[in-house]
């Protein structure tokens, strides 16, 4: 391909059919999976995914015209990504369905600008895994560990605080109020969906440092769980201030804002510092010390 207009004219048939593909079961997805309050990134994640597609669409144009010889992989990769559908789509298996979105955009990617548009769109390619429904099995064998060290931490807090609490698993009793920390509150997901918005917001940082990108997504995993403490404290003192019903009503939704602000907050913070030790020490952002 030589110029724009003969890149579109080989790309339209090829976009249509990726739409009249992937829009139904998209559909699907979001009101029978990404309704619920625990898969309610996966749009969200979807829809920065496609920004960040745009915002690298350059690139990825640039090696469309380019003219290089395509790997055939690409080809076993779409017969992949289609077999994938067509498994996800007939068992209603919607891991499958929607990962073979991701395996199909690969693959077309792979052959019409070859690795060098995989180089340019990696990102926003990793960033989709984001969107997948997760495992019921796995969500399950790692919430419940997860409930019962915030549960524990939250009453732990909350007790040297002076407030009259106790804990029996993941129910704790504050006053006359009994409260369940759920699996929203401090599960699998909320890690998953925090560890998103890090990897995005190291993205878009542009550091070029490997080992300061992969501590920072490291304490992504630490950040999720302060975050997810402070979002249950705050959901038992409102409770024990305002009343149960102001703990599970607008002031319940509201927490979660405090969860994702104090996360972001958090992670801004450590990188920040992070900033510091390594201006301190003299070591340039890609990692190399500076010589006086």
């Amino acid at each position: 391909m030589n110029n724009p207009r003969e890149l579109f004219n080989r790309t339209w048939p090829v976009c249509l059919g990726l739409l009249l593909m992937f829009i139904p079961a998209f559909w699907w997805l979001i009101n029978h999976v990404w309704d619920k309050e625990s898969q309610a990134h996966g749009p969200i994640v979807l829809g920065i995914s496609f920004w960040l597609i745009y915002r690298n669409k350059d690139k990825a144009i640039a090696t469309f015209l380019q003219g290089e010889k395509k790997p055939a992989i690409g080809w076993g990769l779409l017969l992949s990504g289609c077999v994938l559908f067509i498994l996800g789509k007939s068992q209603s298996i919607d891991l499958i369905l929607a990962f073979s979105f991701i395996v199909v955009l690969a693959s077309l990617l792979l052959l019409y600008g070859g690795w060098a548009a995989i180089k340019a769109m990696w990102f926003p390619l990793f960033f989709m895994l984001f969107m997948l429904p997760l495992p019921g099995g796995l969500v399950a064998a790692l919430t419940l560990p997860m409930k019962m060290a915030v549960s524990y931490v939250a009453e732990w807090l909350l007790y040297h605080a002076g407030y009259p609490v106790s804990r029996s698993g993941v129910i704790i009793q504050i006053d006359q109020y009994q409260m369940l920390v759920a699996d929203a509150c401090a599960g699998l997901h909320t890690l998953f969906t925090l560890e998103a918005i890090g990897l995005l917001y190291l993205n878009l940082m542009g550091y070029k440092s490997f080992s300061r990108n992969l501590f920072i997504a490291l304490m992504v995993v630490p950040i999720s769980f302060a975050a997810n403490t402070i979002r249950v404290i705050t959901l038992i003192l409102i409770t024990y201030y305002f009343g149960d019903e102001a703990g599970q009503g607008f002031l319940h939704g509201f927490a979660g804002f405090v969860l994702f602000g104090v996360a972001l907050f958090l992670l801004m913070s450590f990188d920040t510092l992070v900033g510091f030790v390594m201006k301190k020490f003299g070591i340039t952002d890609a990692g190399v010390k500076k010589h006086a």
